[in-house]
């Protein structure tokens, strides 16, 4: 074979050559951005291998979703709503850790581990529920953390805890409904809805708002969180609302699963709208019945 033609044959042996490595080198470059791969003594049939598992590695790290305050009544049960998520991303037998709680206050799922601290295991949140006696009162500042069964935190989430009683009735309102007098029929509570300021009212119907979008996702539980913090504020609608989620008759007719009517709850809460300025709340305690 002529010297040209052998010469002509190993140059292109040598470009074809230089841009396999080309290729290679760019490979390798993105492999290193990502993952600190290859190393410099990797075979080039690695470099794929190990972006790809750069690629797939990164997992999500669980998160815990909660109300930043919830604001219950002492001597009640109110359901604690917490969530975790990506939940895929959970190691097996983890509990979440709550502490901050009042000394004499319980949940409904775990266990005491000490004053105020309480373990719970994962499967007991959607029935999670905070006990709290008559004796309890004021702010509290809840810690709550997800921990593997090897004692590693894995997340963490603040909640504020307000437990405060409802104002007492003034001693010259009218009789509460439900009394009576000399065998009158029950008596209703004249309205006399409060003054509230331009921030007040806006910042109690955001709260009837969310809680109204909850109610219609079915989740009434968290709903009368809302409906309450807009009621204690002063908005009668918070109230009503709150209310007809304790009414047996507002349940049926949302169709409610699995909440359990409270006539009690009803009444009170219907009385304190008409005492906030829901007239028709008036009707609603006249109807409400003793059941």
């Amino acid at each position: 074979m002529p010297t040209g033609v052998q010469s002509e044959i190993a140059r292109r042996r040598r470009l074809a050559l230089g841009r396999r490595w080309r290729r290679v080198a760019a490979v390798t470059t993105v492999g290193i951005a990502i993952a600190g791969w290859p190393p410099e003594n990797a075979p080039a049939g690695d470099v794929r291998l190990r972006l790809e598992l750069a690629q797939g590695s990164g997992a999500q790290a669980p998160r815990i979703a909660v109300l930043s305050t919830v604001i219950a009544e002492p001597a009640s049960q109110m359901p604690l709503q917490i969530r975790i998520a990506p939940t895929e991303a959970i190691p097996r037998n983890s509990f979440l850790r709550l502490r901050g709680l009042p000394p004499t206050a319980s949940l409904s799922e775990g266990h005491s581990i000490a004053p105020g601290a309480w373990a719970v295991p994962l499967n007991g949140l959607p029935h999670l529920s905070l006990n709290l006696p008559a004796s309890v009162s004021g702010k509290s500042e809840l810690l709550i953390s997800l921990v593997a069964e090897d004692g590693k935190l894995l997340a963490e989430a603040r909640v504020s805890l307000v437990v405060q009683p409802l104002a007492p009735a003034d001693a010259s309102s009218p009789p509460a409904a439900g009394d009576k007098m000399d065998g009158a029929p029950p008596v209703v509570p004249r309205a006399q809805g409060p003054t509230l300021t331009p921030e007040e009212r806006a910042n109690a119907e955001k709260f009837v708002a969310r809680g109204e979008r909850d109610l219609e996702q079915g989740n009434i539980a968290q709903a009368r969180q809302f409906f309450q913090r807009a009621a204690q504020i002063g908005l009668a609608r918070g109230a009503l609302m709150l209310a007809a989620t304790y009414d047996p008759r507002e349940l049926s007719r949302m169709r409610a699963v699995g909440v359990q009517p409270n006539v009690a709850e009803a009444r009170k809460w219907y009385m304190r709208a008409v005492e906030l300025g829901a007239p028709e709340a008036a009707q609603k305690l006249a109807t409400l019945g003793g059941n």
